[in-house]
């Protein structure tokens, strides 16, 4: 749907859900991240949500809110406002797009809408270089046995 839907010259990343728009770009980051234990857990597509200039799908998922509340926690200190705010987990399909294109977006998407499900299967962390990103690490999760 990304690939279909978002502005190709703006497509820098994979679907993916933002958990955090910064964190330090520090050793101490990554390890951090390495010394989870994370299994992969489910996570429901429930709806569309309309982002102004793009669409995205809603996240329900009581895991990923909790494993949201523990990164937040230990990472309190150095969040900057923006990832202060109420966590409302989404995965963009459309941005950057005029207002008038992404309303006949999720005009057409609810039409055949069916909720879903998708697997959290790990954390990609990728570093700003104003415009385009850089991967900097992953960390995948422990498989569900």
């Amino acid at each position: 749907m990304r690939k279909r839907h978002f502005p190709p010259g703006r497509n820098f990343l994979k679907a993916h859900l933002t958990l955090f728009h910064r964190l330090p770009s520090e050793v101490v980051t990554r390890e951090y991240f390495r010394s989870l234990q994370c299994r992969t857990f489910a996570m429901k597509v429930t709806g569309l949500r309309h982002l102004g200039a793009g669409v995205a799908y809603e996240i329900d998922s009581g895991e990923l809110q909790e494993f949201h509340r523990k990164l937040s926690q230990y990472f309190h200190k150095v969040l900057i406002p923006q990832d202060r705010q109420p966590f409302k987990p989404h995965i963009t399909i459309q941005n950057k797009v005029t207002p008038a294109a992404s309303k006949d977006l999720l005009t057409e998407l609810m039409g055949n809408f069916k909720p879903f499900t998708v697997t959290a299967t790990g954390l990609d962390l990728w570093e700003y270089l104003g415009g385009p990103w850089r991967h900097s690490s992953s960390y995948d999760f422990l498989n569900e046995q």
